[in-house]
């Protein structure tokens, strides 16, 4: 049954949509029909002008969450005072500079607009410098600006926040125009690859707290010593840049740091003597660095972190042992490091952790019974080891378990029925175990689960009964057990939860499409490789499954 809803935009205002639920439907408030009536009847309307701001806000939020809003229609909202203007990777129409005129017309009541993905150009921003307190402007993916453009708002003083993420365009010379932006607090330049000698523009910014230049793949030494002034830092984002262990020396100062990404940096251990200067750093990101055990003893000084991220580097066991004391870590990251599971020791007194990664490592049964005191552990990541179901025995006693990543691990049957005692788990992925229709039956056990994968070719109809009985599922991926039939899609027509379904690879036929009709919240679905029909798939979508907005075949 279909029922009206209202949703938060991000001023906090709601605005009215319809939504699918099973839920008794609740009385749509006075305002909330209103509103639903003038999105449908816009036609009637030349201008809101001599409405109320908020409301004005709302029918204007309405029309862009339904895709309704056009350049027509938009003539409407000139003069309105809003103070939002969401456009980002609007796809209700191409938004250009054409739009400029009503959205400048605003005047100072506009503080916060969104062109992401838009194809604004500089002359286009132009019109934004009558805009004075604009708060938060973000331009990511919009490809025709330049240096030009950043000159054009160069003069919006009371920005805060300035976004300008995948641009080409924008030169270190172009930064310069942003330097008297002196309330910035945020600035995203993220995957920028000509802003290289332009951050000594931004020693000024001394309220800057958080800045994105991952992915720019420019960024060197000399680019990190204007950074030492930024002493309000509480974000810095450099992964894949050219920065070395000399260019990290230049940030002892900022002692308000908190979070770090280095990935993919020309970082190694002996960075960590310059990180071990910044007091309030939680979140280190060292992934896919060159670090090895030589120097990692520096680990023990950073005491505050939270999260760690040590995935793809060249560590073993060894280096585990310099993070006995990092006893406030909540997640830890390890993938594809040289662990074979002895050094897991090391991790035993670390009560407060709750999210581990040990994918692609050599973890097997005997590194398994260290995490058996962990009693905080919620999410593990096994994909790709050694584990087997003799090693599950050892998580057994991990009552706080909810998601374990089992992909392309030794386990069958038997190792789920160990499993069955985790009663808590809401995330399995079982992607590539061998789980025939039998190991089903120990799926009963986990009437938590909201997200299930059993992929890789030994499921029937049969195990397919015992998955319907999951009703708190929200995403269930069956693809590539290829001797499922329409009679699958029958017997999980009752999972009404469902948002995402992929059922690749089997022997699903458009006659079966006609069990999904239950499937009212269904966003996602996926179901390639089988008899049927993106046109099949697009007449179930217009008149059955108002909210489905990707499927395959497309």
């Amino acid at each position: 049954m279909r029922g009206p809803s209202r949703l938060c935009s991000k001023n906090g205002t709601f605005f009215f949509r319809y939504s699918s639920s099973n839920e008794q439907p609740k009385c749509p408030s006075l305002l909330d029909l209103c509103i639903h009536r003038i999105t449908e009847e816009m036609h009637n309307y030349n201008t809101f002008s001599s409405l109320p701001r908020d409301l004005t806000q709302q029918i204007f939020n309405t029309l862009v969450y339904t895709c309704c809003l056009t350049p027509v229609s938009f003539q409407a909202f000139r003069d309105c005072s809003l103070e939002d203007l969401y456009l980002g990777e609007y796809a209700g129409a191409v938004v250009n500079d054409g739009w400029m005129d009503v959205i400048s017309s605003q005047g100072l009541s506009l503080l916060h607009v969104d062109l992401s993905g838009t194809d604004f150009t500089d002359q286009g921003l132009a019109c934004l410098r009558d805009c004075k307190n604009t708060i938060s402007l973000n331009l990511n993916y919009c490809h025709q600006i330049s240096d030009c453009g950043l000159e054009y708002i160069s003069g919006l003083s009371n920005l805060e926040s300035l976004s300008f993420r995948r641009n080409a365009a924008i030169s270190a010379q172009g930064l310069s125009n942003i330097s008297g932006l002196s309330n910035l607090v945020k600035l995203d330049l993220e995957r920028c690859p000509r802003i290289h000698g332009g951050i000594a523009h931004l020693q000024g910014l001394s309220k800057l707290e958080s800045l994105n230049m991952n992915c720019c793949n420019c960024l060197t030494d000399v680019d990190m010593k204007p950074l030492s002034d930024l002493t309000n830092l509480k974000r810095l984002e450099i992964s894949c840049n050219k920065v070395t262990d000399f260019g990290i020396s230049f940030l002892k100062g900022l002692r308000k740091l908190a979070l770090l990404n280095l990935e993919g940096c020309l970082v190694t251990a002996e960075c960590l003597d310059s990180l071990a200067e910044l007091p309030a750093l939680s979140y280190l990101n060292l992934s896919r660095c060159n670090l090895s055990n030589n120097g990692c003893e520096n680990f023990s000084r950073l005491e505050n972190l939270n999260v760690l991220n040590l995935g793809f580097n060249g560590i073993t066991d060894a280096c585990l042992a310099h993070l006995k004391g990092l006893t406030k870590l909540k997640s830890l990251n390890l993938d594809s490091c040289w662990i074979d599971g002895e050094g897991l020791v090391h991790l035993a007194g670390h009560q407060h952790l709750s999210c581990l990664n040990l994918s692609d490592t050599y973890v097997g049964t005997n590194g398994l019974q260290h995490l058996s005191g962990l009693s905080s552990l919620e999410k593990i990541n096994l994909s790709f080891t050694m584990v087997n179901d003799t090693a599950l025995r050892k998580l057994c006693g991990l009552s706080s378990l909810k998601s374990l990543n089992l992909d392309v691990g030794q386990v069958t049957d038997s190792g789920l029925e160990t499993l069955a005692s985790l009663t808590g788990l809401t995330d399995l992925d079982l992607f590539g175990a061998r789980i025939t229709d039998f190991g089903t039956n120990y799926l009963r056990n986990f009437k938590n689960l909201r997200s299930l994968e059993i992929c890789g070719g030994e499921l029937t109809d049969d195990g397919a009964r015992n998955i319907k009985e999951l009703s708190s599922l929200t995403c269930l991926n069956l693809s590539q057990n290829c001797n499922l039939t329409d009679t699958t899609l029958e017997l999980i027509s009752g999972l009404t939860g469902l948002i995402s379904l992929n059922v690749s690879n089997s022997r699903i036929t458009n006659t079966g499409l006609q069990h999904l009709k239950t499937l009212k919240n269904l966003r996602f679905l996926s179901l390639e490789s089988c008899k049927v029909t993106a046109n099949d798939i697009k007449k179930l979508q217009t008149t059955y499954l108002p909210n489905l907005v990707s499927f395959r075949p497309e």
